[in-house]
This record gives C-alpha cells, structure tokens and sequence, in this order.
C-alpha cells in the first residue's frame, strides 16, 4: 500500500483528533473575534493549502457575511507594497509552516496592522512561533508527499474559524465529518474497479462550484502531481465561458455535485457535456438522479452541502493514489516534487 493510501485511511481519526484538540481553543477565540469586528478575512497559500484557502473563503462568506479573499504573496515578497491590514484577520495555510513567502506576507500584516492566524500541521515550525495565534492539524506525520489528510485538516479548522466568526456553523454538524468520511472509505473496491477505465487517461478537466470549487482545483493537483495527467480545473461557471471548446468525443470531465444550491446548474453542465460526448464522471449524494452522467460516484449518507468538501474529496483522493498505481507510478515519489517546497 502507498504511503499515499495509508494517509487516506487515516483521515477520519486525524479530522476527529484535530476537531477535538482544537474545539475548546475556537470557543476561545469566538469571544476574541467578537471584540475585535474583523472586517475582512485575507487568505495566504501556496499548493494544496492554496486550494484549501480557496474553500475558506466561500465558507467564510457564505456562513459569516465577511469578505475574504486570496493574498497574491508576490505583491509583497517582489513588489515590496505596503498594504493595509487594520481590522484584517489574516490566515495563513500551510502544512509544514515552512513556506517562505507565506510567512513573509504574514510579517507584513502584522507590521501593517492585521492579526495573524495561522494553520499548520507542524506546532514547532516558522510559521506556528510567528503568528499572533495557531490552530494546529493534528494529522500526525505527513510522509506523502502528495498531502491528503493535512488538506482535510486545514477544511476542519476552516469550519471551526467560521464557527467562531459567525453563527452558521454547527459544531456539532462539523464533529459527524469523521464518521461520513468513514463510510465513504468504504468506495475504495468500487473505485478501484473505475480506474481500470482510466489507465491510459492522459488529459481531463475538473469542474466544482461554490463551496466544493477548491475540491475541483485539489483533485486536478493530485491528477497532476501524482499520475502526470493534464488535469484543468474550472468553476463551472467559467468553464462555459470558453474552455468547454476543449471537449470533444471520449474527453473525460470530472464533475462535483453534491445536492444544494449548484446541483441544478452543475446538471445541465453535464448534460451540455453528454450532449458533446464527453465522458462524464459525476461526485454527488447517493441518491440524486443524473442521467446524463457516464459514471458516478456516490458518496453515503445525505451530508448538507456547505459540510460536503470533506467528504466528496476523499474519492478524488483516492482515484489518484489508484490511478497512479496502475499507471505504473509511485504516488509516493512524483518527479521533481519534494513535501516541502520553498518559493519567494
């Protein structure tokens, strides 16, 4: 079994560990939020992170009514901007703690005013000493280089920062999180019988929306990183605004859907998909009707959309880990990737 795999399996007691260690922390914060009326949220990531960050701010502002956004580190670590921060909570996402330009932007917020969060799987690194405050993924080790249970980490402790930004968020919702991604593990024989179709698959497109709209860009990372596909992710609403020129007869498009407030839109794409003869491969609830869908993943259960990232990544995960190992791949080691990587 790939060290990849293994981190899979382990997701549903890293996710309860981390919800566990870090619930009584958030209470903590909520009163400290509330004096202090952040006005906006700022997000700084690279990589899986990046992608996490990505579901952040939708939940953010879905659940809190706060504007978020995503920083471009550049704009300060190359440009060297003075940007202005007062009443700005700004988080920073990284698994190692370690990446240089992240922690950079951070230091700026706080010379400029912000607070600063961060989120990190590692309590001794840059990152978690330098912050104003740290809510910790307790996944243990990350081996893979591929993250997998880190970047379900960093969801959960997006949820509890929601919770304690705003009143939407059910904690209690939040701690069943484990327990669904439990029973989706439980695909992996069915998946496993899917890849066979995609062995010699060398070109896809991932298409998410709203809150699963990061899920969309970490599985085309995994695709990529892992089993070298050229995998493009897209918001389904820019998708038609041009890149659906791409699709053509047998052109696999992997699809999120979960049942909510994009299910109806994200249908008629994979109608307009099946009409173009793309092989579709829809992720949706176990009992939603999708006729035009090739083949579909159904994940257990009826999980609310806004509490759906979690668990509908955890198929695409697990794909990937078994798409490269019939590939011939060692998901374990990608070329020219290290689990940490330095940019300014």
């Amino acid at each position: 079994m790939s060290l990849m795999l293994k981190e899979i399996l382990e997701q549903p007691q890293a996710l309860r560990d981390t919800f566990q260690a870090e619930r009584a922390h958030v209470l903590e914060f909520t009163k400290f939020a509330r004096q202090q009326n952040f006005r906006m949220v700022v997000l700084v990531a690279r990589g899986t992170s990046d992608n996490a960050a990505r579901f952040g701010r939708y939940l953010t502002e879905i659940t809190t009514g706060i504007p978020a956004s995503l920083a471009a580190p550049s704009v300060h670590t190359l440009y060297r901007a003075k940007v202005d921060y007062r009443q700005a909570l700004v988080v920073g996402i990284s698994q190692s703690g370690e990446g240089t330009d992240i922690n950079l932007v951070l230091e700026a917020a706080k010379r400029q005013g912000g607070y600063t969060v961060g989120i990190t799987n590692e309590k001794d690194s840059p990152m978690a000493k330098m912050v104003d405050d740290v809510f910790l993924v307790h996944a243990g080790r990350q081996h893979s280089v591929a993250a997998t249970k880190t970047y379900t980490g960093q969801l959960m402790l997006f949820y509890l920062l929601a919770a304690a930004l705003g009143t939407s968020i059910s904690l209690d919702s939040v701690s069943e999180i484990p327990d669904r991604v439990t029973e989706t593990l439980k695909l992996i024989p069915e998946l496993r019988d899917l890849v066979q179709r995609y062995r010699f698959m060398n070109h896809c497109v991932v298409v998410g929306r709203g809150i699963n709209y990061g899920n969309a860009f970490e599985l085309s990372l995994k695709l990529m990183e892992t089993c070298y596909v050229i995998a493009e992710r897209f918001s389904a609403a820019d998708f038609v605004h041009g890149p659906i020129a791409l699709i053509e007869r047998d052109f696999p498009a992997f699809v999120f859907m979960p049942p909510g407030k994009t299910f109806n839109h994200m249908r008629e794409l994979t109608k307009r998909l099946r009409a173009l003869r793309a092989e579709v491969v829809a992720i949706t609830g176990a009992k939603t009707g999708i006729a035009s869908a090739n083949r579909i993943i159904r994940i257990p259960g009826g999980t609310p959309e806004i509490y759906s990232p979690i668990p509908y990544i955890v198929p695409g995960q697990i794909f990937a880990a078994l798409l490269a190992e019939i590939k011939g791949l060692d998901p374990d080691k990608p070329r020219s990737l290290n689990i940490v990587t330095q940019t300014v």
